[in-house]
């Protein structure tokens, strides 16, 4: 059963959607679809889309859990924000924060016991922090204490994140969560920013001019920075497939990137039949089995 919430007088300030400005308006309409994926030696196929949130609204920021039962994600009802979870096993839906705060962008933390949220918090003017929530319930924590306004995050090992920190230009920095410091590594930096499977390593993106937006690894062990790989035209949003490939979103179609073709982005596939539009923020499963997508509505 679907668990839905009280409405709450506090209207969330959309960092999310155009930094450094407050919107007056509402999110857009946007559903989560579950792709079934199998690897045909170098080709990989879908599944029929399975709509796992088909309702009026925000659904959007898709997260796999570790074990890839579960897929967490932010849902905006009644003007709040807040984290819940799709569960693959049975179909069912559950609330994991009902907060008078707004949460967002959950993410598996490496204890594999927490998800971290961007929370957007009331008693203090025009905050954005990372703040950490156990899985199994309970209190949350502040991760961060100084850094702000957090718009995006990803954890590279147990101490160790890359954010995206809004301001202009937005930047993106790496914390560690032991100082509670944060360090400029790039500016104009994009939302999108991901751990690397099998690597000690973050990616982000940043946008240097326009149309001209990149793909960047950062090793953590030296922190050098490298480019990967140019955007497709207009997207940022991206997923790392197990095998270390890379899967992005266009339209109605899905394009994949290796690294021994680093400079093309080959098409993989068409969903316009099947209602998929405007593909932004993906995410796969840690076993390579499937891929949650945000579609418009």
């Amino acid at each position: 059963m679907r668990l839905f919430k009280q409405i709450k007088s506090f209207l969330p300030v959309f960092y999310f959607f155009a930094p450094a400005f407050v919107l007056a308006q509402a999110p857009p309409a946007t559903d989560i679809f579950l792709l079934e994926m199998q690897k045909q030696g170098e080709r990989i196929e879908f599944g029929t889309p399975h709509n796992i949130t088909h309702r009026d609204g925000y659904d959007n920021q898709p997260f796999f859990w570790p074990d890839g039962q579960r897929v967490l994600y932010t849902s905006i009802r009644n003007g709040q924000a807040d984290i819940y979870a799709y569960s693959l096993a049975d179909s069912s839906t559950i609330a994991l924060t009902q907060t008078p705060e707004s949460e967002y962008s959950p993410t598996p933390m490496p204890d594999g016991m927490s998800f971290s949220v961007v929370r957007v918090e009331l008693d203090s003017a025009l905050v954005q922090r990372l703040w950490a929530f156990p899985i199994s319930g309970g209190e949350p924590k502040l991760v961060l204490h100084k850094i702000n306004p957090v718009g995006y995050h990803a954890w590279g090992d147990a101490h160790t994140l890359g954010l995206f920190v809004l301001g202009s230009p937005p930047t993106f920095q790496l914390a560690d969560t032991r100082t509670g410091e944060g360090t400029v590594l790039a500016e104009r930096a994009g939302r999108s920013m991901h751990k690397i499977p099998g690597q000690h390593a973050i990616s982000f993106v940043t946008k240097p001019a326009e149309n001209d937006w990149w793909i960047n690894r950062l090793d953590l062990a030296n922190k050098r920075i490298t480019q990967l790989t140019k955007t497709m035209p207009g997207s940022e949003d991206y997923a790392w497939l197990p095998d270390g490939s890379m899967v992005m979103g266009a339209g109605s179609k899905l394009y994949r990137w290796q690294s021994k073709s680093p400079n093309e982005w080959q098409l993989l596939a068409d969903f316009s039949t099947a209602g998929l539009t405007s593909i932004t923020r993906l995410n796969a499963s840690p076993d390579g089995k499937f891929l949650a997508v945000v579609s418009s509505r």
